[in-house]
């Protein structure tokens, strides 16, 4: 998650992050604009023209999409509505335990050692 959505920024986060070799998936916002290199590809899908998802080898399956990312913020939010309201001031842990969870995808008994006995460690 960035605080802003520069184009230097989002640059700086797909190095960080990213392999140079992977596509990166994105709408038509201009802070994305020059993300692709000589091995990283930008496919985008255009919003402001009805554009959600795009079929580019006419082979029946939508290559370009961005619902990966959308349907994230969905469980996002979904996440955060369990609380009845979350403080600004604490968002962020929200979010990152949020981000730890669904990164490991599935609740198992190293995870609850973790979450119960993390605190004892100290």
């Amino acid at each position: 998650m960035l605080n802003n959505t520069s184009k230097e920024q989002v640059q700086e986060a797909l190095d960080a992050h990213r392999s140079r070799e992977v596509a990166c998936y994105s709408d038509e916002n201009s802070a994305y604009n020059g993300v692709e290199n000589d091995s990283r590809t930008h496919p985008t899908v255009c919003h402001s023209k009805r554009e959600w998802a795009r079929d580019d080898d006419g082979d029946g399956i939508r290559e370009v999409h961005t619902n990966t990312a959308e349907g994230l913020w969905t469980e996002l939010r979904n996440y955060l509505r369990r609380f009845k309201g979350v403080s600004k001031h604490y968002l962020d842990l929200y979010v990152a335990m949020f981000q730890w969870m669904y990164n490991l995808k599935k609740i198992s008994p190293a995870f609850i050692q973790i979450l119960a006995f993390s605190k004892l460690k100290t």
